[in-house]
């Protein structure tokens, strides 16, 4: 067995200041989704520096109209307490992510930086409109979600650098997650979506999750149906505007065929799901 060295960081400035030294080292936080890789075989790798003792990475915190996501939140806490109900999209998102064990270990940071399109947050920050806060030894920046991954599993990651925080607004409006599996529990999507509203901006959002190599925002969709709500009553969309939206949404997807489902298939589900997400952020609208 090759030698291998790992570092056990306490503070982001330690994980900054290893990475420095091992530039291609790999990030360890929850592992759910890297040791399916490693025990496949698919992942090599000679350093290793372990997050999952860093107290700056952990919870969240409120800064004005903003929570500030840490990297090392679990799923398991985005889906209790208080930040449900400023996020309710993130929390129902985690509520629908593996057995109990994988939501207590798995973190915001480590799906984001998997940045696969079934990723479950993805289509909630994608609607969310949510930022990136990175860091290296050599600084910080922030980068949107949408720069930031680039693909099938690509992101916008240097090396050296590390996911700090994800930052999302607090909305006024109801919002929704649903998705789509070969069963109802423990499942990777077929589909996902988000849909958040905006009642102060005007304006309703939708976040798409495996209908893309990357997070999709239906930008014909949410344009027509923010001119069908009338905002000052709140009053739901009628049918014509609902199963226009719902066309708009599946017909923005880019999906493929692999072994969960065809393309055919992925674009028709996306759009029930997003006529479904906006009957229930609308009730009393057209079934």
């Amino acid at each position: 067995m090759e030698a291998m060295s790992v570092t056990f960081a306490r503070t982001v400035d330690d994980a900054c200041a290893a990475l420095a030294e091992h530039p291609g080292a790999l990030l360890l936080a929850g592992g759910t989704d890297l040791m399916v890789g490693v025990n496949r075989g698919q992942v090599r790798f000679a350093d290793v520096v372990v997050l999952d003792r860093v107290d700056e990475l952990r919870g969240w915190r409120r800064e004005g109209d903003e929570i500030v996501l840490g990297a090392g939140l679990t799923y398991a806490e985005m889906g209790r307490g208080e930040l449900p109900a400023l996020v309710p999209a993130l929390a129902q998102a985690s509520r629908t992510v593996g057995s109990p064990q994988i939501r207590n270990a798995g973190t915001l940071g480590g799906n984001v930086a998997t940045s696969s399109p079934a990723g479950d947050t993805l289509p909630v920050l994608a609607a969310l409109d949510a930022t990136i806060d990175l860091r290296s030894a050599q600084g910080a920046r922030r980068l949107a979600i949408g720069e930031f991954v680039t693909g099938v599993k690509q992101n916008a990651l240097e090396p050296g650098e590390l996911i700090e925080a994800v930052r999302v607004p607090v909305l006024d409006g109801p919002q929704e997650f649903l998705k789509v599996g070969t069963r109802n529990a423990m499942v990777i999507s077929v589909v996902s979506l988000a849909l958040v509203v905006d009642r102060s901006g005007r304006n309703v959002r939708v976040g798409l999750g495996s209908v893309s190599p990357v997070p999709l925002r239906p930008a014909d969709a949410e344009a027509h149906i923010a001119g069908c709500i009338d905002w000052d009553t709140g009053s739901a969309p009628d049918a014509a505007a609902v199963h226009r939206f719902a066309a708009l949404v599946a017909g923005a997807a880019r999906p493929i065929d692999d072994h969960r489902g065809t393309a055919a298939y992925r674009s028709h589900a996306v759009g029930v799901l997003a006529r479904r997400a906006l009957l229930r952020a609308f009730p009393g609208g057209a079934s």
